[in-house]
């Protein structure tokens, strides 16, 4: 999940080639507790709000940031959740999913259950919105999300200006009313965990007919409905969906979402009793916030990472060790302690630290603070000429800040001095970089969709790729972790990982802690290191 992705954790061990349902093995990491309820008269009822940065869209395919998909967390029940105590794989919107060869599964979902508009939910409704995320024509953002269904292929011809030769995944088959067949194009054990993204949830026949009308009005399958419509920058307001039909009872009556600009403006609002939930306490704020709320704050291991993305096609960067001089010349250890309070940790690695096959210390010295070292490399790779323009959003202000700690040290340890920021919105910097129309590095930020070494490479070093990278090495070990199981996959997936720290387009930079801090009107807080942040069914308002 780009960033934006939205907070995830899991084990990767895979199905075994037999007619099952698949259920995965937690992590050790902690679950995600609920709290208690503030008081005897918490109870179902009452509005309750959440602090929110814009989100770019609400059509679930449209979208992989992590302010959509909180919004779709409680519009949406997609086929399968992530439990929030361990991470296991359950049933929502489906019923079971089987396989005898991790290639063909059959999926069961429940009867009886509608949209919002009182549309009927059938397999049709996942098929039609699979084929709509997946058809390259339609540049849908969770596009390459359905490359692992057959057929994909036909709809994103990899030959430039080649037109799509079908308008469907030939993988998908509607058995009856509530039953997919879904062909993959090879062994993919970790599907289940796939059908857990939001992009995978079911679309009535408006969203396919005017997808543009749909993006502020979405119709969904979950607890809750949209109350009006999104109100760009303002708010979107949702309110139970009395007709639901799925597993999760929704506990408020309303939810408002409010729309900041900033965390530290959210933080300040969530103080003076504006706003009931902030899921991103900004970590420069993190001893305030435990000072403040004190039960009401809480700090969870966290899947996400930051980056720092380079476009390898750009001639300045096309030599890795152009790549890794930029990587010894940042001080991680520095700029966490300074401006995150120490919470998040220098990355050493591709992947978070809570993701099972996670190796400390697998970036070795290219992710180490060696100044000296990064010079000499810098020099004998020929250096370049700026200047160097830094893309960031302006969602978060300690962005800016870890952008000029980084840009004043490549300019003390490298010497590059001409150096230009280009700040902008998230929903105007997704699509510029999704387009590869920035002019050098960036910000990059991902959140784990599901728990696994395979998300992130999938996630970040996808074909087309916001770095320009691709690598059939790197390629051919994914596809080999993805056919086996258990530690072999992992094996796999980790010699995968050796392969683009050594190319190195995206330089990790840090991994994330999840804080968070909601007021004393409510309780049954649910805010979970494996899905999109927090639980909007749970929620319970002290009346």
């Amino acid at each position: 999940m780009s960033t934006v992705h939205m907070n995830t954790a899991r084990s990767t061990v895979l199905a075994a080639p037999v007619a099952l349902t698949l259920a995965l093995v937690a992590t050790a990491c902690g679950p995600a507790e609920p709290t208690k309820p503030n008081n005897a008269s918490s109870k179902p009822g009452g509005a309750y709000s959440v602090a929110l940065t814009e989100p770019d869209h609400l059509l679930p395919g449209r979208t992989t940031s992590s302010y959509s998909l909180q919004v779709l967390q409680g519009l949406f029940d997609p086929p399968a959740s992530l439990d929030p105590k361990d991470g296991t794989v359950k049933p929502l919107a489906a019923l079971s999913w089987t396989t005898e060869d991790n290639v063909v599964w059959t999926v069961k979902f429940r009867s009886g259950t509608t949209f919002h508009n009182g549309e009927k939910v059938t397999a049709t409704s996942f098929a039609d919105a699979w084929n709509a995320a997946a058809y390259g024509p339609n540049g849908w953002d969770s596009n390459y999300y359905f490359a692992q269904i057959k057929g994909y292929d036909a709809l994103n011809p990899a030959k430039e200006g080649a037109n799509p030769t079908a308008r469907t995944l030939s993988g998908l088959e509607v058995v009856d009313e509530t039953t997919l067949r879904v062909t993959l194009k090879a062994p993919f054990g970790q599907f289940p965990m796939l059908l857990s993204f939001p992009a995978f949830a079911p679309l009535p026949k408006a969203a396919i007919a005017k997808p543009d009308v749909f993006d502020i009005a979405p119709i969904g399958n979950g607890p809750y409905q949209l109350d009006g419509q999104w109100e760009r920058n303002q708010k979107i307001k949702l309110k139970k969906f009395a007709a639901y039909g799925g597993p999760r009872k929704a506990m408020a009556d309303r939810i408002d979402f409010k729309i900041y600009t900033s965390r530290e403006t959210a933080f300040t609002e969530l103080q003076a009793g504006n706003v009931d939930v902030l899921t991103t306490v900004p970590a420069a704020n993190s001893m305030q916030a435990k000072r403040l709320f004190g039960e009401r704050f809480s700090i969870r291991p966290s899947g996400t990472m930051d980056y720092l993305g380079l476009p390898v096609k750009d001639p300045r960067f096309a030599d890795p060790r152009i790549r890794k001089a930029i990587s010894m010349a940042i001080d991680r250890k520095g700029i966490t302690q300074a401006i995150y309070n120490g919470v998040y940790k220098p990355a050493t690695s591709v992947v978070g630290d809570m993701i099972p096959g996670h190796r400390p210390g697998a970036c070795g010295k290219t992710c180490a603070y060696d100044p000296a070292a990064a010079k000499k490399l810098f020099d004998e790779a020929g250096g370049f000429d700026g200047p160097l323009e830094l893309y960031f959003s302006n969602s978060d202000a300690t962005y800016e800040q870890w952008m000029t700690s980084v840009a004043n040290q490549l300019k003390d340890n490298l010497g590059i001095q001409d150096v230009k920021f280009r700040k902008m919105a998230p929903a105007d910097l997704s699509p510029l970089l999704n387009e590869g129309r920035n002019k050098g590095p960036f910000r990059q930020n991902w959140v784990i969709d599901y728990p696994s070494i395979q998300n992130y490479l999938d996630g970040l070093y996808y074909p087309g790729n916001r770095s320009g990278w691709s690598n059939k090495e790197f390629d051919s070990l994914v596809a080999k972790g993805n056919a086996a199981e258990g530690g072999e996959a992992i094996a796999a997936y980790q010699e995968a990982e050796d392969i683009v720290l050594r190319d190195l387009p995206y330089i990790p930079l840090w991994n994330w802690q999840d804080q968070s801090a909601w007021s004393d009107r409510i309780g049954n807080v649910v805010i979970d290191s494996y899905a999109a942040g927090l639980h909007l069914d749970r929620v319970t308002v002290n009346h």
